[in-house]
């Protein structure tokens, strides 16, 4: 219980005793300074002691020297474990801990804040005039973790400049370059950097450094890049696997990572489904320079990814493990003996298409040899799985025939995407009285399809579709032929009507209904 004499305020004590209480407070005052000086001295000398020869031993094991093998090295060790295993109050104290570093080095460090978990070692370890490969399935933040580091060593390197490609230069705008303005925000630098649009570059202010963007669907523009100053010394290839091959690859590499002694080579990519891929061939030839790494989104923080992204993965697990296991974990499944992996052959029930609430239809024209398709199909997104309901396939027929055929099976009902290549033939449904209207045609949309259309489970009925279960069933011919759909398997491009579909679906999937009735151009 406190002494109420002791709640009495200075000013109304005696002069001798306020002198009297200044002097035994500074007298407690004193003491405590000591004694936090000799904990202080004390929590020194403990840390710099050698650590125990059971903690010694475990950091050895992740690369620490024996002399540096102290009690303070057993703390910061015990800190990156918890760190890499999400612990986000040793996150930040990693941060702290890096950042103490920066000061000492001068060199701009990426926060630990921004590294998922799967890409902290590979952080530490990338070093010049190496190749590394990143590969996963969705959500493994490959993008994020190459965009980052690009920033970094654009910082830290001020006589390189980078570039960065895609098969397809539509594409640049909406996927790297958005990936790279992410990042920059992501590390609280905008003020540093200016994004311009026209050309597509990104320019580091401080000493004019540029980030370039180019498609490979036109390598001549690579040889033209001519960097103010200095050289380009990174390199990162996007969508690596939609590349033509190892050829092009090379002469990528040869064109832009010229005139300099240090250079960095990155790529990205989801693995394709078929093992006999190109890129998975690459990755198994030796090569002491080059370095592969896997990510998948169970290392990323849940809150990264957002639940929905966690119950879609869940849910396609669920539904279609293969699949799954494809799309979400990274794992090529498939033999590269079949185009499509998941086909079911049955019948398909007038129930079944009564309970159908949404259709896709789909115009292909076509006279001779190439013959008209029609193709009208459902999409059970739920299921993952795309319906075959019926087609009409006809040769040497006037469009007058067709749309004649489409409206005695009552398939006015919802909107028939056609290519557009032919608007006189669009303008001749539309006379007829059928909801046609030309399909948008989008750049790199045709691969994009292939993997969404690869990817889902395929029902087919022998009775309604049978062009489609019958040729489904072959894999001797270098073109598989689906009804409507054809597959050269050697392009891996669709050729023909159910693009319309397909795409269709997936666009409605998606909400994207400013892009509803894409058509895939080969």
């Amino acid at each position: 219980m406190a002494n109420e004499k002791n709640l009495v305020q200075n000013s109304h004590r005696s002069p001798s005793e306020a002198r009297e209480n200044g002097r035994k407070g500074g007298i407690a005052s004193g003491k405590a300074r000591r004694q936090k000086k000799t904990l202080s001295d004390l929590a020194k000398m403990i840390a710099e002691t050698p650590a125990p020869d059971a903690a010694r031993r475990k950091l050895e094991q992740i690369g620490i020297e024996a002399e540096d093998a102290s009690n303070n090295a057993v703390i910061v060790a015990s800190v990156y474990s918890k760190a890499v295993k999400g612990n986000m109050q040793a996150v930040e104290k990693w941060e702290q801990l890096v950042a103490e570093t920066k000061e000492d080095t001068g060199k701009y460090e990426l926060p630990a804040r921004v590294l998922g978990r799967a890409f902290v070692d590979i952080n530490r370890q990338i070093r010049p005039n190496m190749e590394y490969v990143f590969e996963g399935g969705r959500g493994g933040l490959k993008s994020s973790f190459v965009s980052l580091k690009i920033i970094e060593l654009i910082k830290n390197n001020p006589q390189m400049h980078a570039c960065i490609t895609r098969q397809v230069a539509g594409t640049l705008k909406d996927s790297v370059y958005a990936q790279m303005k992410w990042a920059i925000h992501e590390l609280e630098l905008d003020e540093e950097f200016n994004c311009k649009v026209s050309p597509l570059e990104i320019i580091y202010a401080k000493t004019g450094q540029v980030i370039y963007f180019r498609g490979l669907d036109d390598e001549t523009k690579l040889k033209s890049i001519k960097p103010p100053f200095g050289y380009i010394g990174i390199l990162w290839k996007e969508e690596k696997d939609q590349m033509k091959g190892d050829s092009q690859e090379r002469s990528v590499n040869q064109s832009v990572l010229r005139g300099g002694n240090e250079s960095y080579d990155f790529s990205s990519y989801n693995p394709p489904k078929s093992k006999s891929s190109w890129v998975h061939r690459i990755k198994l030839q030796p090569n002491p320079k080059r370095v592969i790494h896997h990510s998948c989104y169970t290392e990323a923080p849940p809150e990264w990814l957002g639940q929905k992204f966690i119950d879609d993965a869940e849910h396609l697990k669920e539904v279609n493990p293969e699949a799954y296991e494809h799309e979400y974990l990274g794992v090529p499944n498939g033999d590269g003996g079949n185009v499509f992996e998941y086909i079911e052959l049955r019948e398909i029930t007038d129930e079944e298409i009564a309970r159908m609430d949404k259709i896709y239809q789909g115009v292909d024209w076509g006279w001779y040899p190439d013959r008209y398709a029609f193709v009208r199909v459902y999409y059970d997104h739920a299921r993952e799985t795309l319906y075959f309901i019926d087609e009409i396939g006809e040769n040497k027929k006037a469009n007058s025939y067709t749309a004649a055929k489409i409206k005695e099976r009552g398939y006015d009902d919802y909107a028939i995407i056609c290519d557009s290549a032919e608007p006189k033939s669009i303008s001749d449904y539309r006379d007829e009285g059928l909801p046609a209207r030309g399909a948008e045609k989008g750049p790199g949309s045709g691969e994009y399809s292939m993997k969404w259309l690869q990817g889902k489970k395929l029902v087919m009925d022998p009775r309604r579709t049978p062009k489609p279960a019958r040729s489904s069933q072959s894999t001797n011919t270098s073109e598989i032929r689906t009804g409507t759909l054809s597959v050269d398997t050697r392009t891996r491009t669709i050729t023909s009507s159910t693009r319309h579909g397909t795409q269709q679906s997936r666009y409605g999937r998606e909400g994207e209904a400013a892009h509803n009735g894409t058509y895939i151009n080969n």
